[in-house]
């Protein structure tokens, strides 16, 4: 079924996508070539704006109209996924056994890639992890890096690397 143009006594068909409204909602008319362009040459977004409500657009444009969350917010992402790392549930009396080796387990290619992340030898014991994962942290937190966004992503990949870890032995280590 083809649509019809939407402007005023135009039988062409319609083929591209106008917006009725400027709030980016997902309505729209549909317009032929040649009024689509005529569409275009008289559309202005920023219409009815002020110069300050045009440069808080174009700030909340920078990061998809969504406020940012400070670290403290309970429902960060990044937050969360620490929190999660810290919470450490792994069965430290098990690894105080002589004969409990991780060494002897195989692990998935996840946990070697969460290894290599860390920088630690496949099947090092925990208290290494945790020591490795700690001196981490102090080198690419965000607070001591001028809160430079590549820090916060290493992190972030470095705490998703322990969680990793963490699961594995946690699962190893009881059963």
């Amino acid at each position: 079924m083809k649509n019809i143009c939407d402007w005023n006594n135009c039988s062409n068909e319609a083929e591209y996508k106008a917006p009725i409204e400027k709030d980016n909602s997902r309505k729209y008319r549909m317009l032929c070539l040649k009024h689509v362009k005529e569409f275009n040459k008289n559309w202005n977004y920023f219409e009815g704006m002020n110069d300050m409500q045009i440069c808080e657009f174009i700030k909340a444009d920078m990061t998809w109209h969504k406020q940012t969350q400070s670290f403290s917010s309970s429902d960060n992402f990044f937050k969360i996924l620490w929190n999660n790392a810290l919470n450490d549930e792994v069965n430290k009396n098990k690894f105080k056994d002589q004969n409990f080796n991780m060494r002897q387990f195989k692990f998935d290619h996840n946990d070697i890639k969460a290894f290599s992340i860390l920088g630690l030898s496949i099947g090092i014991g925990w208290e290494k992890v945790q020591v490795k994962f700690k001196k981490l942290v102090k080198k690419f937190h965000p607070d001591m890096n001028l809160g430079n966004k590549k820090f916060e992503d290493k992190l972030k990949v470095i705490t998703l690397a322990y969680t990793q870890l963490k699961n594995t032995y946690k699962v190893k280590i009881d059963n």
